[in-house]
């Protein structure tokens, strides 16, 4: 019971990746992990979104065995997995070459915070992960991409900042469910687009004060949290 929510989850997921004009043909997935399985499930390889059903959804384990579903699983899995052997909070993630994201991304820029947007989602700016080696890229370059996110978050904390632009590829996202990775990953979206456009009308544009940063994300996530509704 517990793998058909899952899949349901990551169906979801997925399309509303599409919906919200992250991805182009198959460019991009999504995943989510029950903890107590240790079950993974993803996305195939190269389906299109549009004839995708909850039962394709491919499921693995934290090793990468399939345990089961007919297709192969998406090419980025080997990622995904060790995102959730390093960040033990996160329940789902979600892979996109968006438009502007991806821009950062190859520029190996990371994603300033201008305003309260960004803040409100990611407690600092958008990390990019160092290049990957030839020697990455030509042995587990998929596993190795994982690893470069681990790295460059050695310092950083993935509950609150649930992104990164991995160099000259394209950005990850994260959160506690796989519908919440998305949700990130849209927001990721918006906060590139504002934050380029930011720059062009004003180059020398400056992040946003520290003080209102901390204000707009901790009203939102701190212990004294106080935005939104109390959850029952």
């Amino acid at each position: 019971m517990f793998l058909e929510k899952l899949r349901k989850e990551v169906l979801e997921a997925n399309l509303e990746l599409v919906r919200r004009g992250l991805v182009l043909y198959t460019f991009g997935n999504a995943s989510g992990i029950d903890r107590e399985s240790g079950r993974v499930a993803i996305k195939p390889s190269g389906v299109p979104y549009e004839e995708l059903t909850p039962d394709q959804m491919v499921i693995s384990d934290l090793d990468g065995n399939i345990v089961e579903g007919k297709l192969r699983p998406s090419s980025d899995l080997p990622t995904h997995l060790e995102l959730y052997r390093n960040f033990p909070h996160i329940g789902g993630v979600a892979h996109t070459h968006s438009e502007y994201a991806t821009s950062w991304a190859q520029a190996e820029k990371p994603i300033p915070c201008f305003g309260t947007t960004h803040a409100d989602y990611f407690h600092g700016e958008v990390p990019v992960t160092a290049r990957l080696s030839s020697s990455q890229i030509t042995s587990e370059y998929e596993r190795e991409t994982g690893v470069a996110i681990r790295e460059r978050f050695r310092s950083l904390d993935p509950d609150r900042i649930p992104a990164v632009l991995v160099a000259g590829h394209a950005p990850f996202c994260w959160g506690p469910s796989p519908g919440e990775a998305a949700h990130n990953a849209v927001t990721l979206e918006y906060v590139a687009r504002m934050a380029y456009h930011t720059l062009v009308i004003n180059a020398e544009s400056q992040p946003l004060m520290r003080e209102l940063h901390d204000k707009h994300f901790l009203r939102k996530h701190g212990q004294t949290a106080y935005y939104g509704q109390v959850k029952k």
